[in-house]
């Protein structure tokens, strides 16, 4: 092989390899959470609602969407309805949380990729759905299912039903409910019909 080509091919290898550290280094930082943060989903003010929070941080946008609950974040980010590429999803480390459930901290911010979950605890989030309870140490994450119940699984391990089913709050419309809309609903089209 003539060596001019061979030394083109080494230097594109190098600038790609360049490239990809570029683009590693310039994730952005976490955000620490403060009163004005608002939950993308609900708009209420993240520090009404106790449990580990999210922020997803989008190619081109300044600030980072801040979720009440792990598992919103994480359901934003397996709906195809994006405006944007995510860069980074960090999550709250609930080893490095303050006292209680009710303090998850506003600096603690790990990774998600990187993170350990405690999927199916019987804890539920800020907005009274099932929680992911991410740690960055694994045996504390151990520690949490033991006592709480659920299993510890990598983010890409996590099932689409532990984010994307719906969920039945207390107080919630249920089926019950359903029937009886249906049932309003077809009177009130036979009345349109007669």
């Amino acid at each position: 092989m003539n060596p001019a080509p061979k030394a083109a091919l080494v230097a594109l290898a190098l600038l790609a390899l360049a490239a990809c550290r570029e683009e590693v280094a310039e994730l952005p930082a976490p955000v620490a959470m403060t009163e004005e943060a608002l939950g993308h989903f609900c708009q209420m003010g993240l520090m009404e609602h106790p449990g580990p929070k999210g922020q997803v941080h989008l190619d081109g946008m300044p600030h980072p969407l801040f979720f009440s609950q792990v598992r919103d974040a994480i359901a934003y980010q397996r709906m195809p309805e994006q405006s944007h590429m995510i860069t980074v999803i960090y999550v709250s480390d609930m080893g490095a949380a303050g006292a209680s459930w009710d303090d998850p901290g506003t600096r603690n911010w790990i990774a998600a990729a990187s993170a350990h979950f405690v999927v199916g605890s019987a804890v539920a989030g800020g907005m009274g759905a099932p929680e992911l309870v991410p740690f960055s140490d694994p045996t504390r994450a151990a520690d949490f299912a033991a006592d709480h119940g659920g299993q510890v699984m990598r983010l890409a391990e996590i099932p689409d039903s532990a984010v994307l089913a719906p969920v039945e709050l207390e107080g919630d419309i249920g089926a019950g409910d359903d029937a009886d809309f249906l049932d309003r609903l077809r009177a009130l089209q036979a009345g349109q019909e007669g």
